[in-house]
């Protein structure tokens, strides 16, 4: 990738906590946040898990929906299981989906940054991108 998902998600945290969309959600999301940022382990993960509950709920708040992605790697390579490789991809989808589809766009830095990340998910499920799959026809072919 071409960015940091760690300062990603801090950025995209920082947008959604301004901009409002959390409504009610807002103190739960900082406290999950802040135990998912310096807590390791199972508390780390219950703070996940609360996070992307609250991300259930509000799917219109773009920026806490970049930053559950962007978080998302996180957990996937600090508990590298596929599932969350999964829940990441899932995320992704689903964010370009909405942001695509003919409503107003999102910055092109967020979309192109959620697009690579998105492959990088599905690369950890073993899955080729769409965009992928003419890898081997542009890879060297060496040999002796």
């Amino acid at each position: 990738m071409n960015f940091d998902p760690a300062i990603a998600a801090r950025e995209a945290f920082a947008r959604a906590v301004s901009s409002g969309t959390l409504g009610e959600d807002l103190e739960s999301a900082q406290e999950a946040e802040d135990t998912f940022s310096a807590a390791a382990g199972k508390e780390a993960t219950s703070a996940f898990h609360a996070l992307l509950d609250i991300g259930a709920r509000r799917p219109d708040a773009e920026a806490f929906q970049e930053f559950l992605i962007y978080s998302t790697w996180q957990q996937a390579t600090d508990v590298t299981i596929p599932r969350y490789f999964q829940i990441g991809a899932d995320l992704c989808d689903r964010y370009l989906e909405r942001r695509t589809g003919g409503q107003a766009g999102p910055d092109p830095r967020q979309l192109a940054q959620v697009s690579e990340i998105r492959s990088s998910y599905r690369a950890g499920l073993g899955l080729e991108d769409e965009d992928d799959h003419d890898f081997d026809k542009d890879t060297f072919k060496g040999g002796d």
